[in-house]
């Protein structure tokens, strides 16, 4: 669904019947994407997502590329449930930040 000020869209992943219209009626929202920023800005609930792709909802090929970034994909692909999807996404985040605190020695400072 397409939102926003004429020239600066934004959009909302929804899950929707085939049948209504793109800024039409919708069954629920299930996320954000705003192109105009830099890096774009993707916002999607995984649970919500995976459980639609689950029911047989059928997305477009640009929100296919948007699941697949956020995550929504994959594990809807594996079978994995979303939790642990995201337990392990933070397991990497808090061990690349573990990774960024560590002083790093140049061979001029020794």
């Amino acid at each position: 669904m397409r939102m926003g000020k004429k020239k600066q869209p934004t959009y909302r992943l929804v899950a929707a019947d085939a049948r209504s219209p793109r800024d039409g009626r919708f069954i629920e929202i299930i996320g954000t994407y705003n192109p105009r920023t830099e890096p774009s800005e993707i916002k999607i609930d995984n649970a919500k997502a995976v459980r639609w792709l689950r029911q047989g909802a059928q997305p477009s090929d640009r929100v296919k590329k948007l699941l697949t970034v956020s995550g929504a994909w994959e594990a809807f692909e594996s079978g994995v449930s979303v939790a642990e999807l995201e337990a392990a996404a933070e397991a990497e985040a808090e061990a690349a930040a573990a990774a960024d605190a560590q002083p790093v020695t140049t061979g001029a400072e020794a």
